[in-house]
C-alpha cells in the first residue's frame, strides 16, 4: 500500500501498452512485447512454440494484481478488484472504511483460480482474497498473518498455506519461488498499518484491520516459458534476491524517496531484467477502465522510476500496463 498522504487525482490517459522514449512514454500499442536482446553472447530465449503448457498470458488488474494463465491453469497475484473508497485518493483517509467486498465485480472477472499468491496482508492486496478463495477453492499462499486471517474470514486450512521465504514449489507446469522482502515506507519512514497476526483474529471488519504483516515477493517460473518477478510493495532485500535473473520484473512505485537507490539496487539485484512493468502507480478507488487513472505526484514518480530503469538498466524495456490487457512475454 503506498503512503497516505495523496492529492486528488486527475484522469491521466496512460498508455494502453507503451515502451519508453527519449521524452517519456510513447503511446506504441503492444499485444505481444518482443523480448529484449540479452547479454553478449547470451543464447536467444526460446521461442513460444517450444513451451509444453500452450499459451501464457499476464493481464494486470491494477495496484499489483495480475491474473495469469498458463494453458487451461489460472494464477492470481494480489487480486484487489473491489477497489473501495477510503478517501485515500482525495485527501480525506478514513482508516475505519468498511471492508465490503463486491462480489459482482470481483465475479466477473474470476471465473476460475487454482493458485492466489498474496504478498502482503494490506486491504488493497487481500482484501478480496477470501472471498475468491471460496468461490473457486483456490489455494492461497502468503505469510502466517494471511494464514490467519484466512482462517477468520473461514477460508478452511486445507486452501492456506503459510510461506516465509527461499520456498521453491513445484505445480508442475510452473514453479513459484517465495522471496522474503520488505514493504515500502511513507515519507515518516513508517508502514502503514503495521503489525502481524500470530493467531486467528475475529473476522476484519474495516480496512485497519488487515495489517502489513510482513512482506513477500513471488517468482513465477513457467515450463519452457518466461520467469517473472512480482512485487507488492516497494522496498525489497538485496541479498534475498541473488541468483532470481528474471526475465520479466513487475516493480511497485515508489511514492516516496525514503527507499535509498531503489530502482537502481534493484535492477542490479536481478540482474537487469529483459522487460520492467512499472505497477502500484494507479488510483485503485476508481473502476478498472482504461486508460487508468494516475494521480500528478504518481505520474511524476513514474517518470522518474523510467527514467532511473533507463539510466541504471539501459538494456530493459519499460512497458506501462493497461488494465485487463494480456500480455505474452
Amino acid at each position: 500500500m503506498p503512503n497516505l498522504d495523496r492529492r486528488r487525482f486527475l484522469r491521466d490517459a496512460a498508455a494502453s501498452t507503451a515502451l519508453v522514449t527519449a521524452g517519456g512514454l510513447a503511446s506504441t500499442a503492444l499485444a505481444a512485447p518482443a523480448r529484449a536482446a540479452g547479454p553478449a553472447g547470451a543464447a536467444a530465449p526460446a521461442a513460444a512454440t517450444t513451451r509444453r503448457v500452450g499459451r501464457v498470458s499476464f493481464r494486470w488488474w491494477g495496484t499489483a494484481g495480475w491474473r495469469i494463465d498458463i494453458g487451461d491453469r489460472t494464477v492470481l497475484v494480489d487480486p484487489f478488484l473491489s477497489r473501495i473508497d477510503t478517501g485515500l485518493f482525495a485527501g480525506a483517509f478514513n482508516p475505519s472504511t468498511s471492508l465490503q467486498v463486491r462480489a459482482d465485480v470481483v465475479d466477473a472477472r474470476v471465473d476460475r483460480a487454482e493458485t492466489v499468491l498474496v504478498t502482503h496482508t494490506h486491504w488493497d492486496h487481500f482484501m478480496d482474497v477470501p472471498h475468491i478463495a471460496g468461490r473457486t477453492g483456490a489455494r492461497v499462499f502468503g505469510t502466517l498473518t494471511a494464514y490467519h486471517l484466512g482462517l477468520a474470514y473461514g477460508v478452511p486450512s486445507g486452501q492456506l498455506s503459510a510461506v516465509k521465504g527461499g520456498e521453491v514449489l513445484d505445480f508442475g507446469d510452473y514453479t513459484v519461488e517465495v522471496v522474503a522482502s520488505l514493504h515500502s515506507r511513507n515519507a515518516s519512514y513508517s508502514v502503514a498499518f503495521p503489525g502481524v497476526r500470530v493467531d486467528p483474529p475475529a473476522k476484519p471488519a474495516t480496512i485497519a484491520d488487515l495489517p502489513e504483516g510482513d512482506t513477500l515477493n513471488y517468482v513465477l517460473r513457467v515450463a519452457g516459458g518466461p520467469s517473472v518477478f512480482f512485487m507488492g510493495a516497494s522496498d525489497f532485500a538485496a541479498r534475498n534476491l541473488a541468483g532470481i535473473a528474471p526475465d520479466v520484473a513487475m516493480v511497485a512505485l515508489n511514492s516516496t524517496n525514503v527507499t535509498a537507490d531503489y530502482v537502481p539496487r534493484l535492477m542490479a539485484a536481478l540482474d537487469h531484467p529483459k522487460v520492467v512493468v512499472p505497477v502500484h502507480f494507479d488510483n485503485f478507488e476508481t473502476e478498472l477502465r482504461n486508460p487508468p487513472t494516475v494521480a500528478p505526484s504518481d505520474r511524476k514518480q513514474l517518470d522518474q522510476l523510467i527514467a532511473a530503469v533507463r539510466e541504471s538498466s539501459p538494456r530493459s524495456r519499460v512497458l506501462v500496463p493497461a488494465y485487463d490487457t494480456a500480455y505474452h512475454f
